[in-house]
């Protein structure tokens, strides 16, 4: 062995340099893509049984942001899920060579106030956005029921059953207009196809998250089938506060309840 190799053998190897893991985008901005797993019971620690919906939220990629200056609002859009190359477009696989990262499936814009602080390619974790007992928005597609009539798409009535009206028990009954149209008005609620619609569940408590499976357990039921996309928003809604925060609501009762009860006067 030459004396320049043994000098190389005998220094200390340095360890490969760990891969930089990207930054998490602002936890203020508070959306995320996922899917439906399905649906189970939970308890909670007070032991109240609990239907709720399985979804994987995430993790999702920031692909790219909007500008008033050059798009004319301000948003930012989401990657979830993965697909093979071949199947991507060119437009498309310019988005993910500019990131180098493998091709995305589902792309969704969520408009924002604003979008200081994001960059493309930054990850949307689960836990870094939402926790238990906050109140979200879900939008999904209806699962597709085909072609309906009346009284399954809209709840009518129907009509009666006796005097020989045999074939008018579900019959949406009369759907023209006055005389003097004498036309079928725009709108009219008649037979057709039914689901396959969007749909916006608002106000929905998270009853439990899993970090580990980037898993949130979700209060009732959610909109599309097993395996749909489902967009999660922090809702705008009025939501309760937690009991823990409103400490003078309990002072006002516990007063109440150590006043001393005025005495009754005596009846004559």
């Amino acid at each position: 062995m030459t004396e320049e190799n043994k000098n190389a053998a005998e220094q200390p190897q340095t360890a490969p340099a760990a891969k930089a893991q990207p930054a998490e985008m602002p936890s203020g901005l508070k959306f995320l893509i996922g899917r439906k797993m399905g649906m189970t019971q939970m308890f909670d620690a007070a032991g109240e049984l609990f239907s709720v919906s399985v979804v994987q939220a995430g993790p999702c990629r920031v692909m790219y942001t909007r500008t008033p200056e050059k798009d004319g609002y301000k948003a930012v859009c989401l990657g979830f899920g993965h697909m093979t190359e071949k199947n991507v477009n060119a437009a498309r696989m310019g988005i993910f060579k500019k990131l180098n990262m493998k091709p995305v499936r589902n792309l969704r814009e969520f408009r924002v106030n604003d979008i200081s602080g994001v960059q493309e390619g930054q990850v949307v974790n689960l836990t870094a956005r939402f926790a238990a007992g906050e109140y979200v928005d879900l939008q999904g597609v209806s699962k597709g029921k085909g072609f309906a009539g009346g009284m399954k798409r809209y709840n009518f009535r129907g009509g009666p059953a006796s005097h020989g009206a045999s074939d008018r028990e579900r019959a949406p009954g009369s759907i023209g207009s006055r005389r003097s149209l004498g036309r079928v008005l725009p709108g009219q609620r008649m037979a057709g196809h039914m689901g396959v619609d969007t749909v916006s569940m608002q106000k929905i408590k998270i009853i439990k998250i899993i970090p580990e499976e980037n898993i949130m357990l979700v209060n009732g039921s959610v909109p599309g089938a097993t395996g749909s996309l489902v967009y999660i928003i922090k809702t705008n809604k009025k939501t309760p506060k937690p009991a823990a925060a409103n400490p003078k609501a309990k002072s006002k009762k516990a007063a109440v309840k150590a006043a001393p009860k005025k005495a009754e006067p005596a009846k004559k």
